[in-house]
């Protein structure tokens, strides 16, 4: 791919790489927006709705569920459409559900309506995909990690300013159960405008869109599933239901967690969901920067270390975390393990690009798939009456360790090197 850029000035907009860069952050920022708008108001929505635990857990899987089988396809979509069309009809597409959930007045169809906003987060594959498009080898892993957290920050956006619009609504004299759906409506608004940005200022490469400079000409339209023989692409799967699994998860249950065990009003819940949500702004990227660098320096092998250790820190957080007896304990803890949480989504899709350099879209699209099949499997713990939330987080934290020790014994490099004289960058910095 030529044109790629091999420095990230993140405070530039010059160039379709930079623009692309910022917009598709942007986009996966203003999906996570509507994906969770609902979770910081689920106290209003749970009473409102007379919802027991079990139709909560429901509900919380059913967000996660659709988003799986979405980003196949989404990924796929990628390599064959471009990331460009595949952005816009995903964003107006996805807003329907997030404009309409408002009509929901039930259980079932607030849960239909839940299951059908969770495709929009499918719009996390694009962002990796575009990025990868426009980055450099040596640079893949840190750029991806910044537009994957930069738009996972709008989970923690979502966690604190939802409930301020809530109570902005509720102050011009609309009661509790109409102004969570009308608060739905803003970030439908934010995914159209956003549309109206990828389509004015993106391209799908460096050197234009798919159609315009025939870029998948010669390329098979039939989809290579040989990938899924490849151990290393279970193993990163894996690790991202570990990780973003565990977010989702987190982003879903923290406001009905802090409310129910710590007594917190809806806001002051929503403020601290919103602080793990918040250290997206830096963490997922410094592991990707840092991935970057151990790469340099000791190859793949370095990388997939790199993702065990932030893989097995965030395990023993997740434990301490649960049995926090203090809100003060709770939020130190929290704290620690999101930043190894978050680091280890970035060293994930640091090493992503690289696995399959001829299906990127698709490899994508599975570890993507992965995160929230976790973050599925998660919700049935949260779901259950017999066992607690704190019990859920302990499990989760012994699961995560376990699978920070498979990916430790997984080797990351290349069987075979690709030819220098078709991929001489890629060649080099994966050997």
């Amino acid at each position: 791919m030529e044109n790629q850029l091999t420095k990230l000035n993140i405070f530039s907009v010059k160039g379709v790489q930079m623009r692309t860069f910022h917009i598709t952050w942007l986009m996966f920022f203003v999906c996570f927006f509507g994906w969770f708008g609902l979770a910081p108001l689920m106290p209003t929505i749970r009473t409102e709705l007379h919802l027991t635990k079990g139709q909560v857990g429901n509900i919380i899987i059913a967000s996660v569920s659709a988003t799986i089988i979405a980003r196949l396809i989404i990924g796929k979509l990628c390599d064959t459409w471009g990331p460009r069309k595949t952005a816009i009809r995903l964003l107006l597409i996805g807003s329907l559900p997030v404009f309409f959930v408002g009509l929901a007045h039930d259980y079932t169809t607030f849960l239909l309506f839940r299951l059908a906003i969770g495709i929009i987060g499918a719009s996390f594959v694009i962002t990796q995909f575009h990025t990868s498009m426009m980055f450099a080898p040596q640079l893949k892993g840190t750029a991806n990690a910044v537009t994957g957290g930069w738009g996972n920050l709008g989970g923690g956006v979502t966690n604190m300013v939802m409930p301020l619009i809530f109570a902005a609504i509720v102050g011009f004299g609309y009661t509790k159960a109409e102004a969570w759906r009308y608060a739905m409506i803003v970030p439908g608004v934010m995914m159209l405008i956003i549309a109206y940005l990828y389509y004015k200022y993106t391209k799908d490469t460096p050197n234009g869109n798919y159609d315009e400079t025939g870029y998948t000409q010669g390329k098979s339209t039939k989809t290579d599933w040989s990938v899924l023989a490849d151990w290393r692409i279970w193993a990163l799967t894996m690790a991202y239901a570990m990780c973003f699994g565990m977010e989702i998860t987190f982003d879903n249950v923290a406001s009905l967690h802090f409310v129910d065990s710590f007594h917190l009003s809806q806001s002051q819940a929503g403020f601290w969901a919103g602080i793990f949500g918040f250290m997206n702004l830096f963490a997922r990227a410094l592991g990707g920067i840092v991935s970057d660098r151990v790469g340099r320096k000791f190859g793949m092998r370095g990388k997939g270390l790199l993702l065990a250790g932030v893989l097995l820190f965030e395990g023993f957080g997740l434990i301490l975390f649960a049995q926090s007896g203090t809100l003060l304990a709770a939020i130190v803890s929290m704290l620690s393990f999101a930043l190894f949480l978050k680091m280890a989504n970035g060293a994930t899709y640091g090493i992503v690009p690289f696995v399959n350099t001829k299906n990127v879209g698709l490899v994508s699209g599975i570890v993507g798939a992965g995160g929230n099949f976790g973050g599925m499997l998660f919700g049935f713990l949260f779901k259950s009456n017999s066992i607690t939330y704190v019990q859920a987080f302990t499990y989760i934290g012994y699961t995560v360790i376990a699978v920070s020790l498979v990916v430790f014994v997984t080797r990351f490099y290349k069987q075979a090197v690709p030819s220098t004289e078709t991929d001489p960058v890629i060649a080099g910095s994966i050997a």
